[in-house]
């Protein structure tokens, strides 16, 4: 057989020759495949491949299994078999539900990438969605994307799997988990939510809190512990509830939802009490605003509602570090230092002054009467609590919460799991 003349034929305009080549190529796929792919050895740039690409898309799902046997022995790349297993349409697409089942990270979002492209909704895309999960092995963030995809029509089928006394346990863990990463907490059923409730009061007992590092940048605020429950009101937040540190973090921490800008919406983390003090973690743009003014209004108005407030803020990059105190709204403390440092306020009583280092020429170096010597990260740790030095020996009081930014907005508009 000349695989030269089938693939001339395969560019033709005439749709009967290039059926006919496509049926003869397809006849012969365990032949032709392998000879394909041994002229891609050595080529590394996506336009190389495309005459191979065309004549695998030709050919259909024996190609598939083709491409597929030559990546498990390694006679094409990653990068090849990745862009190769592109090619293939519908009719591959069980084979695509398989791929994305596969224990193998790299195969599994190619798998995963398959079904998204083609917007797939099979019961064998639904059950490797649920393999994937049920794996208990990191999973291809593809793999959320896809749960994402077609959350509203897996949602009914995955709620009755997750319930099906037929399924394994460990089938019926993996539709839970795919129902969260579609849909967030909010796409669980009453009898799931409920459960995921009590596990995670049953995890605040026993954790020990690890914070956000603010190594190179970070930001948070700290309350008096009982007063903290004004900082709901003060920053604007919403649908508050328990939440372990870990999954607060992680929340805090992620992406938003909307664009960027006044509409967007992201999620609030206020720590349990430690060592007498609340923590608020979160999108900065959202809860505070934009430096500096902003940032004087933020920490007044919710030490109006708490009684006392602080802010911390640091940018390693920029060369920005920022601490403020303030008192039943009225800013009483305040350093702030990009280039030179600037000094607000009567130094508080744990202060070292600038002033008395024993090795200052008030002459040359007018040092204002008022200034410290403290950033952020050492006047924390004096101020309130150090989130670097939080763990075992802090003295952690009642539970976190999660909440949000805007109003009707719901805990399942940001789908994906935490890790409680």
């Amino acid at each position: 057989m000349k695989i030269e003349s089938l693939l001339e034929d395969r560019d033709s305009e005439d749709a009967a020759r290039v059926d006919a080549a496509a049926a003869r190529l397809a006849e012969h796929a365990d032949s032709v495949v392998p000879e394909l792919l041994r002229g891609v050895a050595g080529v590394q740039r996506t336009a190389g491949l495309q005459p191979v690409m065309r004549a695998l898309s030709l050919i259909g799902p024996p190609a598939f299994d083709g491409v597929l046997a030559a990546w498990r022995r390694k006679e094409v790349t990653d990068w090849q078999a990745g862009r190769l297993l592109r090619v293939f349409d519908e009719s591959s697409a069980d084979q695509y539900a398989a791929l994305a089942a596969d224990p193998d990270y790299g195969k599994s979002s190619s798998g995963f990438q398959g079904l998204i492209r083609l917007r797939v909704d099979s019961e064998a895309g639904l059950m490797g969605l649920v393999r994937t999960f049920a794996g208990g092995r990191v999973v291809p963030y593809k793999a959320s994307d896809y749960a994402r995809l077609l959350h509203e029509s897996f949602r009914p089928r995955l709620r009755s799997l997750r319930h099906d006394p037929a399924a394994s346990p460990r089938i019926r863990r993996g539709a839970m988990a795919a129902l969260v990463a579609g849909g967030g907490a909010d796409a669980l059923d009453d009898r799931d939510r409920a459960a995921l409730e009590r596990l995670i009061r049953v995890k605040i007992l026993d954790e020990v809190p690890t914070l956000p590092s603010s190594v190179l940048s970070g930001w948070w605020m700290a309350v008096p512990g009982a007063s903290y429950e004004g900082v709901f009101e003060a920053l604007g937040l919403h649908d508050r509830r328990p939440v372990t540190v870990a999954a607060g973090v992680e929340a805090a921490e992620g992406r938003l939802l909307g664009q960027d800008g006044p509409d967007s919406v992201g999620r609030a983390f206020v720590t349990p009490e430690l060592d007498g003090w609340r923590l608020v973690f979160g999108p900065f743009d959202l809860l505070v605003g934009d430096p500096w003014d902003d940032m004087i209004e933020t920490v007044e108005r919710v030490s109006v509602h708490c009684g006392h407030a602080q802010l911390f803020f640091l940018d390693d990059a920029g060369g920005s570090d920022v601490w403020i105190v303030a008192e039943n709204g009225r800013v009483i403390r305040q350093y702030a230092a990009e280039s030179d440092p600037e000094w607000e306020g009567d130094p508080l009583p744990w202060e070292t002054l600038a002033g008395d280092d024993p090795d200052a020429d008030p002459e040359y170096d007018h040092v204002p009467s008022n200034a410290g010597t403290a950033g952020a990260r050492s006047a924390c740790g004096h101020l309130s609590v150090d989130p670097d030095e939080v763990g075992p020996g802090t003295d952690v009081r009642g539970h976190g919460w999660l909440a949000l930014t805007a109003p009707d907005v719901g805990h399942g508009a940001f789908p994906g799991t935490l890790r409680i």
